[in-house]
């Protein structure tokens, strides 16, 4: 497409068959967005895209990615603020025409199988080597294995038994994610609350403030979360607290933050990822836009009606008009 739409504090800048969304450094940008810098986003990777009406005089549009298409939000899974969300653009109430226009033809560039989950992650991730602190513990990944590294100041007496510890890419299954700002974890003891639905035995401080065997508090600032490396050895077996799993780390507000912690996680799942590719069905049909059958008469005139309207609002040349009507047309 060439064509370049900003918002407030991103910025939308299409391609043939991709987009690159960059976000501005500043304070008002989320830490996590400044770390990502910029992502290019394969329209194959998305299975739709909306628009809504924002608060204060904005619209909103939002690509929605497609699940298993993007390591970084299927780490995250669903935890993230509407904020920190890579996949919204804000923009100006009087500008929602101009976003009408472009969510239109993000659709007429989404793959025959958007509604699909996606058989491998169609967008890269931060490469390794990457590190994060976490209260009890340093994770670093260098692309082959994990490690944790534990704090004597903050790591239970459980973890200090066993060790730091190593992971290999090789005996992981995934990952598990707990955000410290997800809703219901201020104020709660960091034991496991994992999608699965178990429970770990134990609790918290008489007062409410959780414990790690140390005797001292755990992480200060509201909510605890995890970062849970899951492992073929015990695929079989419950998830304990994380404070107390060797193959955990925990984190609260101010220990390993989201903008640190998640790209850390969403690299470690392509690396799993990768590691044990999905092998194509024979003979399956191929993704490719080239294979997708023709649009429908009716649609391809509503489209160019659309159009029209645009140039008659001046949004568009009447050079643009002319190209853009002669690609819907090639399309019967």
């Amino acid at each position: 497409m060439g064509d370049v739409l900003a918002g407030f504090q991103t910025v939308w800048e299409f391609d043939t068959d991709s987009m690159l969304i960059r976000f501005e450094r500043g304070i008002r940008t989320p830490k996590l967005l400044q770390a990502l810098g910029e992502r290019r986003i394969p329209f194959e990777a998305l299975s739709g895209v909306e628009l809504a009406v924002g608060k204060r005089g904005t619209v909103v549009l939002r690509a929605v990615p497609r699940p298993g298409a993007d390591p970084l939000m299927d780490a995250a899974d669903g935890q993230l603020k509407e904020a920190y969300d890579p996949y919204r653009l804000v923009l100006p109430a009087e500008r929602e025409t101009l976003a009408d226009y472009y969510a239109e033809r993000i659709r007429e560039s989404l793959c025959p199988d958007a509604d699909v989950p996606a058989e491998a992650h169609l967008v890269t991730v931060p490469p390794a080597p990457l590190s994060f602190k976490a209260y009890d513990g340093k994770a670093s990944f260098d692309g082959k294995a994990i490690s944790f590294r534990w704090f004597w100041t903050g790591a239970s007496s459980e973890k200090w038994k066993v060790g730091d510890q190593r992971f290999r890419i090789d005996e992981l299954t995934g990952v598990e994610w707990r955000s410290p700002e997800s809703r219901g974890s201020a104020g709660t003891a960091p034991k496991d609350s994992s999608a699965k639905g178990t429970s770990a035995k134990g609790g918290s401080a008489k007062d409410g403030t959780a414990r790690n065997g140390t005797g001292k508090p755990a992480p200060k600032g509201g909510g605890h979360g995890y970062l849970r490396l899951l492992r073929r050895s015990a695929e079989d077996q419950p998830a304990g607290r994380p404070d107390q799993d060797p193959a955990a780390v925990v984190f609260g507000m101010g220990y390993g933050l989201v903008h640190q912690s998640l790209p850390f996680a969403a690299a470690v799942l392509e690396a799993i990822r990768a590691s044990s590719p999905v092998p194509c069905a024979e003979g399956a049909p191929s993704s490719n836009r080239a294979g997708a059958p023709r649009r429908d008469p009716a649609d391809i005139a509503e489209r160019i009606r659309h159009l029209g309207e645009l140039h008659t609002a001046g949004l568009l040349t009447d050079d643009e008009f002319s190209a853009k009507k002669a690609e819907l047309l090639a399309e019967l």
